[in-house]
């Protein structure tokens, strides 16, 4: 579930704060949203992921970054047959749609507004989280075992009886 996460954010956790706040980048869709960065990091994740015994774990930062680029095609490009909203997927062969920039993360946040593409994302995201949930919150229990061998902490326990 981590690696799921991680990997349905990974292209923004990079490429945003590189375009946005460093300015090495020129946009906020462009490098790790790129179809050719996806061909070389997804097997090379897998590939680490299976390693260190954790295949699943791989499968499931390749699935979360590919339907974040996917859910990164606004409906127009599809609705309209306009692909222009879609050259971000083939950087640096094609120049990202340009697009205002916020100038840093915190701005971004400031002025995001949702429309209706977002509040159905945000609904699967509800749903998910429910349906996670009502599975017994699959993986939790690892990642804080996990968290506890990296800290070296116990975490919080009930008193003593």
């Amino acid at each position: 579930m981590v690696a799921l996460a991680i990997g349905s954010q990974f292209p923004d956790l990079i490429d945003k704060p590189f375009a946005w706040t460093l300015g090495l980048l020129p946009g906020g869709r462009t490098l790790t949203h790129s179809v050719f960065v996806a061909a070389l990091l997804l097997p090379i994740a897998y590939s680490l992921a299976r390693r260190f015994g954790w295949p699943e774990a791989g499968m499931a930062f390749a699935i979360g970054h590919a339907s974040h680029l996917l859910s990164d095609i606004p409906p127009t490009a599809i609705l309209d047959r306009d692909l222009s909203a879609t050259t971000f997927l083939f950087w640096p062969i094609l120049e990202p749609p340009q697009y205002q920039t916020p100038g840093s993360i915190l701005a971004g946040f400031l002025r995001y507004s949702m429309g209706w593409y977002e509040w159905v994302q945000l609904g699967l995201v509800v749903v998910a989280l429910i349906a996670w949930y009502y599975d017994g919150a699959p993986g939790l229990g690892y990642g804080r075992r996990a968290l506890e061998r990296i800290t070296g902490n116990r975490g919080l326990s009930e008193p003593e009886r």
